[in-house]
Order: C-alpha cells, then structure tokens, then sequence
C-alpha cells in the first residue's frame, strides 16, 4: 500500500532544496545507490523524483516500474543542469499513447 509521500534521489546539493520543502530525500552518487534505493523507496512512496544522470544509469529498472500504477519515477535535473532524458521518456510516452510525436513534431 502506498501512502502519499514522496521522495527524491540525488546528489547532496540538489536534495537539500526538496528536504527544505518537506519531502524525503536520500543521497546518491553511484549506480548501484541509486538502484538499492529505488527498491527500497518503491514499497512506501508514491511518487519518487531522481536525477536525470541517476535515472540514466539505471534505466533496465525504471523500465520495470513504468508499467505499474505506483510508484510514479519522474526524472529531475541535477544540480548540474538538464541532459534531456526525462524530456525523452516524456516523449516516448506520447508518442506510444497517441501514435505520434506531438510535443516536438520533428523527423529523428
């Protein structure tokens, strides 16, 4: 069962600012934290935000938590900027849902 909370994963600079709003946040900077983790926080939190660098790393196990209802993974930029792949599974998501690419309309 999953309440209401929400957590994020990510390097110790970025987290500070979610824990100054209240939210769960854990620290990671390898893979492997990051994987332990997400096992972990996907038993009690319904929605965790993880660094886009992390969520890269480890994308074989987010895949195997898209197609269930809870918990929701939203990829975030780290404190280092944006690398463009939470935009990209964003897109993937359209794309899949409605059959074409909407957001960005434009040939890859």
């Amino acid at each position: 069962m999953h309440s209401g909370k929400i957590a994020v994963i990510g390097d110790k600079d970025l987290i500070l600012a979610f824990k100054a709003i209240g939210m769960d946040v854990f620290s990671a900077d390898t893979q492997e934290e990051a994987e332990k983790l997400v096992r972990k926080l996907a038993k009690d939190y319904a929605i965790i935000f993880i660094t886009e660098d992390l969520a890269q790393q480890i994308d074989q196990l987010l895949m195997k938590y898209k197609t269930k209802a809870y918990p929701a993974i939203i990829p975030i930029p780290s404190s280092q900027g944006a690398t463009g792949y939470g935009m990209q599974g964003i897109k993937k998501d359209v794309e899949k849902a409605i059959g074409t690419d909407i957001l960005f309309n434009k040939e890859d």
